[in-house]
């Protein structure tokens, strides 16, 4: 039978967080947030959701029925610890679902801390882009007790059980991005390569007439930079999953170095909201070569 869920709590409402917010909070939900050292675009995206801020994450444990974590790889741990400690502090019994890009082994750190304070642990993970008009990513989730999650179907969220294994829902993660973000980081190195060559029109050509398919999707790497910075965390994670599996985490730590470096540019300071035009694939290849020029000694 699943658990009776009522309210929501959200950390953090950004690009992904606050999409969530507003599809829970359109189907009946009460979502709140606490935005305690949270950036303005975070607070509007919010506002935009019409999340309520509650002033402290002890309020935020005591009046949600589940807290869905999420944030960006690197700030997995942190959030976990401030719920985990909000958690000891009042005795909530609050569910805590982590949803980060982050290693079965780091969920399984996470899920310790919320634990060992006294909350219900959900290992989840978001496969796909945020829900708009209608359609909702898939919500992977695992643990001895993922009811509220379940619950949360009924509310306009696609939620799909593993298993009662803590880390199942994190793996499936790592597995999926290794292959849609870690070839993504190959095609931005090996075109970027090409365009300090001077084969990028030739080797362009060529994939257009041997793998059409191909060329269609590295048409669309301009879009890349504005996740670029957070992409990094979440290959790293995905470098030490594969390490903790006995294979090599090198491939996936280079494809975490190539978003680093498109991450310094320029162009990863543009945000989601941003609806200008984005600059074509010529053009962001010319800026990564031109700022790799500039970064040689």
């Amino acid at each position: 039978m699943a658990r009776t869920v009522e309210t929501v709590g959200i950390l953090s409402p950004g690009n992904m967080g606050h999409s969530v917010g507003q599809v829970l909070g359109d189907h009946g939900l009460r979502v709140i947030t606490c935005l305690q050292g949270r950036s303005e675009r975070t607070r509007a995206l919010a506002k935009q959701a019409d999340i309520a801020d509650v002033p402290t994450y002890q309020a935020l444990v005591e009046e949600a029925d589940i807290i869905l974590s999420i944030l960006v790889p690197a700030q997995a741990t942190q959030a976990a610890q401030k719920v985990a400690q909000a958690i000891s502090e009042t005795g909530a019994e609050v569910a805590y679902a982590d949803c980060n890009a982050i290693s079965p082994q780091t969920t399984r750190e996470t899920g310790e801390l919320i634990t060992e304070a006294g909350g219900r642990f959900i290992d989840a993970s978001i496969i796909g882009g945020p829900p708009r008009g209608g359609s909702s990513p898939r919500f992977y989730v695992a643990g001895t007790d993922t009811r509220a999650f379940e619950a949360l179907s009924q509310f306009g969220l696609n939620v799909i059980v593993l298993g009662e294994e803590i880390g199942q829902a994190s793996a499936i993660k790592m597995c999926y991005a290794a292959w849609t973000k870690g070839s993504t980081a190959l095609c931005t190195e090996l075109l970027t390569a090409a365009k300090i060559l001077g084969v990028f029109q030739a080797l362009e050509r060529e994939f257009q007439q041997s793998q059409p398919s191909m060329i269609r999707r590295m048409q669309r790497l301009p879009s890349v930079p504005v996740k670029s910075r957070r992409f990094v965390g979440e290959m790293e994670e995905i470098a030490r999953t594969f390490e903790g599996v006995g294979l090599t985490p090198n491939i996936l730590a280079g494809a975490a170095d190539m978003y680093r470096l498109v991450g310094s540019t320029h162009l990863a300071d543009r945000t989601p909201e941003d609806t200008s035009p984005l600059p074509s694939l010529a053009e962001t290849l010319a800026i990564l070569a031109s700022h790799l020029n500039e970064r040689a000694p």
